[in-house]
């Protein structure tokens, strides 16, 4: 491995810097002082990319800089921040990190989910305010009797469902394809099953197909029982339209854990009372964080030994 030399390019967790360099050479751009002459002077060596890019996308013309690059060792399942399209037809691979995160984001899923329908945080607010005193918080809306809409029923999607079923809630799904094996009823299109339900979970992942498919029909479809979850990508849902749906009530109310342009987010979705908004913590545990990190690792380091990568996606030339 002592030929492996990885690019990290932006700060990421000590767990994945301490455990790469421990095996290969590491280049952390971010603490270069000339990035431009920097990579100029190591690009020829660089045969691994490794961390989290949301913040700098890993696209076809950043990759072209580096002759030598066999792997892009991705931090999280989502990986629309790689050109994965590019990197297999150029004989890349790109790994992410599945599995380990699963139960983690559809446990904080279905606390979204209840926190949105029971108005929980606003609820602790009224306590903490001091208005209990003056009168009780008022009612909420249920999540008995309802029927949740999973768009994306991957790995995930799978696991929130089982968690929804237990909590008496039936379910339904859209994607792609209609899956073998899977007993829920399958909605070709999306609109349609918006129509038939009146949870809509989103868990697509981030990419050109997806782009804002959650847009003014489908939330109008919804209907004004509706609740929209999202711990998926903010780019699948058209945030504007969204926002026009809370205010005109045409839906519910509306649980975000991701949004379009993270850390922004727009004000007006922070003005509105009928949202509960995370800042993008569905797998942000200390267990959970640690396991992807190591999988990051993990991954470099098989394949830097011949072995092949652990969690190739679906573009890359390898097979899991």
């Amino acid at each position: 491995m002592s030929d492996f030399a990885v690019l990290i390019p932006t700060p990421t967790m000590p767990l994945i810097v301490d455990g790469l360099a421990a095996k290969m050479t590491v280049y952390k751009i971010w603490e270069q002082a000339d990035e431009k002459a920097f990579l100029a002077a190591h690009a020829g060596k660089v045969t691994a990319i490794a961390g989290s890019f949301h913040a700098r996308k890993i696209d076809e013309a950043f990759m072209k800089q580096f002759p030598n690059l066999k792997i892009v060792s991705n931090f999280g399942v989502g990986y629309d921040g790689v050109d994965a399209a590019y990197a297999g037809k150029h004989g890349i691979t790109v790994t992410n990190t599945p599995d380990v995160l699963t139960e983690e984001v559809a446990d904080l899923a279905l606390g979204l989910l209840l926190s949105t329908v029971r108005e929980l945080p606003r609820a602790e607010h009224h306590l903490r305010a001091g208005k209990w005193p003056q009168g009780p918080y008022p009612l909420s809306a249920t999540l008995q009797g309802r029927t949740m809409g999973v768009l994306g029923l991957g790995r995930i999607g799978k696991a929130i469902a089982r968690r929804a079923e237990a909590f008496g809630v039936k379910v339904a799904y859209t994607g792609r394809n209609k899956q073998a094996g899977v007993a829920y009823p399958y909605y070709a299109d999306l609109t349609a099953l918006a129509r038939d339900v009146d949870i809509l979970m989103v868990v697509a992942p981030g990419s050109a197909s997806t782009y804002r498919i959650v847009n003014k029909q489908v939330l109008e479809a919804l209907g004004p029982n509706g609740i929209l979850i999202n711990v998926a990508r903010g780019s699948v849902v058209d945030e504007p339209a969204l926002i026009e749906a809370l205010k005109a009530k045409k839906i519910l109310a509306a649980g975000l854990d991701v949004f379009e342009h993270e850390p922004k987010v727009p004000a007006e979705l922070i003005a509105l009372e009928n949202t509960v908004l995370l800042p993008h913590v569905g797998s942000a545990s200390v267990a959970t964080r640690n396991a992807m990190g190591q999988l990051v690792v993990d991954n470099v380091a098989s394949f830097a030994a011949g072995k092949g990568p652990l969690t190739p996606v679906a573009e890359t030339p390898w097979k899991a």
